[in-house]
């Protein structure tokens, strides 16, 4: 059942609540909601390994090489698919006092202060956050 406009707006609000609160915590959250997809692909990845070992296994058996060579190619695509990392969706950047994300691009970040500035920068808004 999808939620209402007004339920939307509320959940809306918390979540930006929540990232100004918390923002490590909601990260965390974020995080474990991705966990899902790498346990998917790990499973996706390891039945193409088996399936690419039961055509190798078949492929010797019955003595044909082509087989044995898109048997072993499925295994490999299978354990490069399970060993890869999902790519990073959602809001990324820094996070705001009102929840709102904000990109930073590598080269304006780069033009405005030196690398040393920069350091100083996180430095104090570690130490101001405790």
């Amino acid at each position: 059942m999808p939620l209402s406009e007004n339920e939307q707006r509320l959940l809306e609000q918390m979540e930006r609540a929540l990232y100004a609160e918390d923002p490590k915590f909601a990260s965390t959250m974020r995080g474990a909601a991705r966990r899902s997809g790498a346990l998917k692909r790990l499973v996706i990845g390891l039945t193409g390994i088996l399936v690419g070992l039961g055509l190798l296994v078949g492929a010797v058996a019955y003595k044909i090489i082509p087989l044995g060579v898109a048997g072993f190619l499925v295994m490999l695509a299978g354990t490069v698919y399970a060993a890869s990392t999902q790519r990073r969706t959602g809001p990324t950047g820094v996070v705001g006092a009102t929840g709102t994300t904000t990109r930073r691009g590598k080269a304006r970040a780069r033009k405005s202060s030196t690398f040393m500035q920069r350091l100083e920068q996180r430095w104090d808004r570690r130490r101001d956050q405790y």
